[in-house]
C-alpha cells in the first residue's frame, strides 16, 4: 500500500462525555492528505455530537506526537494546484478546530514538528510531557510555516515564533513552550500527564456546556478572517516547495533516513 494511504484517525467517546479524536501514521505520526482530511470531518462531526461534551486530540502508537506534513506525499507533487491543495490541508483542520463548538484539549505525548506544532497551537488547553520538543522545520527545507504560523504567533508571541521560524533545526523543550504558553503544563512523565488529563477533562465535563461554548467564541475573537488567510498562506507555500531547493532538501532529508 503507499505509504500516504496508510494510517487513521478515529474518535472514542467516552461514556462522560469526551471525544478522543486519536491520529496515527507509521511514519512518525506524519500527516499525508488523507489524514488531514480525515482529521476535518473528526472535528465536525465531534462539534455535532450531542454525546461529545469536550475534545482531546492526540496521536497514537509512536514516541513522536507528529512529524507535521507527510515528505512522502510532498515530494511527488509536480504542479501548483496539488501543492496548494496539500498545504491547504494543514490551514482547513486548523479552521477545524477554530470553528469547532467544543472546548479541544491537547494532548501532546513526544516531539511535534511542523504541522505538529500548528496543531497544538490550535488546540483550546494544551498540556504536554517534557519529551514534547518542538521544532519548526519548514526552512530548512525551502518554505516556511505560513499555514500554522497564525495559531502559532496567537500563542506564543511574534517574538517566540520568529525564534521557532527562523531555527528550524533547533529543538525547543517543553519546558520552554510551556513558557511561551503553547503548552499550558508540562510534566515530567506520560503518566503524571494522562493522570492531569482525565482530572482536567472531568471537570471541563461537569460545566455547562452552552458556558464552554461561549467561552470558546470569545477566545477565538478576530480570527474570522482565517479561512481566507489560511488559504493565501497555503498558496505562498504551495509556491515555494514546488522549487528545486525544496526538491533537493527533502530527498537529502529521506536518504539520512528522516
Amino acid at each position: 500500500m503507499d505509504i500516504t494511504q496508510q494510517g487513521y484517525v478515529r474518535t472514542d467517546v467516552t461514556a462522560d462525555g469526551v471525544a478522543h479524536i486519536i491520529f496515527y501514521h507509521p511514519n512518525h505520526n506524519s500527516l499525508p492528505g488523507k489524514l488531514l482530511a480525515d482529521l476535518v470531518s473528526a472535528f465536525d462531526a465531534a462539534g455535532k455530537n450531542p454525546a461529545a461534551k469536550i475534545i482531546v486530540l492526540r496521536s497514537a502508537e509512536h514516541k513522536t506526537f507528529c512529524a507535521g506534513a507527510s515528505f512522502d506525499e510532498l515530494i511527488a507533487i509536480q504542479d501548483f494546484e496539488t501543492s496548494l491543495r496539500f498545504f491547504s490541508g494543514f490551514g482547513q483542520v486548523i479552521n477545524a478546530m477554530r470553528c469547532c463548538p467544543k472546548i479541544i484539549v491537547g494532548r501532546i505525548h513526544g516531539k511535534a514538528v511542523g504541522g505538529g506544532v500548528g496543531l497544538a497551537a490550535a488546540t483550546d488547553f494544551c498540556m504536554a510531557s517534557k519529551w514534547a520538543s518542538v521544532r519548526l522545520s519548514e526552512l530548512a527545507v525551502g518554505f516556511g510555516p505560513f499555514v500554522i504560523g497564525p495559531a502559532v504567533e496567537r500563542k506564543v508571541g511574534a517574538a517566540a515564533f520568529a525564534q521557532m521560524a527562523l531555527n528550524p533545526s533547533e529543538w525547543l523543550t517543553a519546558e520552554w513552550a510551556k513558557s511561551k504558553n503553547l503548552f499550558q503544563e508540562a510534566f515530567e512523565t506520560v503518566e503524571q500527564l494522562d493522570a492531569y488529563l482525565d482530572h482536567f477533562c472531568k471537570n471541563l465535563c461537569s460545566y455547562s456546556i452552552e458556558a464552554l461554548a461561549e467561552l470558546k467564541k470569545i477566545f477565538w475573537q478576530g480570527t474570522e478572517h482565517w479561512d481566507t488567510l489560511l488559504h493565501e498562506r497555503a498558496a505562498i507555500s504551495g509556491r515555494l516547495a514546488l522549487s528545486e531547493f525544496t526538491k533537493k532538501a527533502i530527498a537529502e532529508f529521506k536518504k539520512g533516513g528522516g
